[in-house]
């Protein structure tokens, strides 16, 4: 019995873990609240699915900020070499 209870408690872990993760990450209180459950009930391939989602949301944002300094780095170049033509 006490080892039913130890691997519950386990399971707690490891709910609080995978929320402070997920909100560390940004995703929506929404997505912590459906992983959390998806966990809890052992929906492991839901909740891999869904953890998937959260990455590729996270992989578009990096896209897009790499974007941002792509430009930055272009104006960069360009003034640099505009400054040196003076």
């Amino acid at each position: 019995m006490q080892a039913g209870t130890e691997r519950g408690q386990g399971m707690e872990k490891q709910a609080v873990n995978i929320t402070a993760v997920l909100a560390d990450t940004g995703c929506s209180q929404e997505t912590i609240d459906r992983a959390v459950n998806l966990q809890k009930s052992g929906n492991t391939e839901e909740l891999i699915r869904c953890l998937k989602l959260c990455r590729c949301d996270l992989m578009d944002e990096l896209h897009q900020q790499y974007k941002k300094i792509d430009c930055l780095d272009y104006v960069i170049r360009q003034t640099e070499m505009s400054r040196g033509r003076k």
